[in-house]
Formats: structure tokens, C-alpha cells, sequence
């Protein structure tokens, strides 16, 4: 079965057990008001795609940054501009095998 991260907080948290709160985002503009409704000063940018490693994995596209799938803003607007470079593209791990996976959310 794989689900991605936030399906399993979900899973979690029907049953009581604390998880940090998160939002998933399926276009970059929806990250700002997404960030925008958690408290920062800082967020967290994941990739949500079925492998693992994907904060030290590497984007096939070279406009989606030098950092993996993992990635910390400093404020909502930086957010957006993480989800921007991810949304669409090919996060390669240790786990996806040369192919990589598109992320999607």
C-alpha cells in the first residue's frame, strides 16, 4: 500500500495521535494562503510523492532549484515560490530509481 505523507497524518490523527498540523497544495498559488493559515516564521515544503529521501533528492529540471524535495521558508511568499519550482516536476531518489517521480502536491 503506499500513501503519501499527509494521507498518513490524516490516518493518525482519527485516531488521536498528535501530528503536526499541514496543508496540501495542488497548484503553487495555493501555498501562500496555505502557509498563510499555519503560524510560522517558518514552513516546511515537501514534495509529497511515494518514496523516501525526498528531502536529499534532486529534481530532474534545473529551474527547480539546487535543493530536494524538502525544503524551509521564511515567510508565505517564499512558500510559493518553493511550490512553484517543485509542482510538476521530477524529484529523483534513492528510492524512485533513475525515472524519478512527478510531484503532484
Amino acid at each position: 500500500m503506499n500513501i503519501h505523507e499527509y494521507q498518513a497524518k490524516g490516518l493518525l490523527r482519527s485516531y488521536g495521535v498528535p501530528v503536526s498540523d499541514g496543508r496540501v497544495v495542488l497548484r503553487a498559488e495555493e501555498a501562500k494562503t496555505a502557509a498563510g493559515e499555519l503560524d510560522g516564521p517558518l514552513w516546511v515544503v515537501k514534495a509529497q510523492i511515494h518514496a523516501g529521501g525526498r528531502g536529499k533528492g534532486k529534481f530532474k529540471e534545473a529551474d527547480a532549484g539546487e535543493k530536494g524535495g524538502v525544503r524551509l521558508a521564511k515567510s508565505v511568499e517564499e512558500a510559493e515560490a518553493m511550490a512553484k519550482q517543485m509542482l510538476g516536476r521530477t524529484l529523483v531518489t534513492h528510492q524512485t530509481g533513475p525515472a524519478g517521480k512527478q510531484v503532484n502536491r
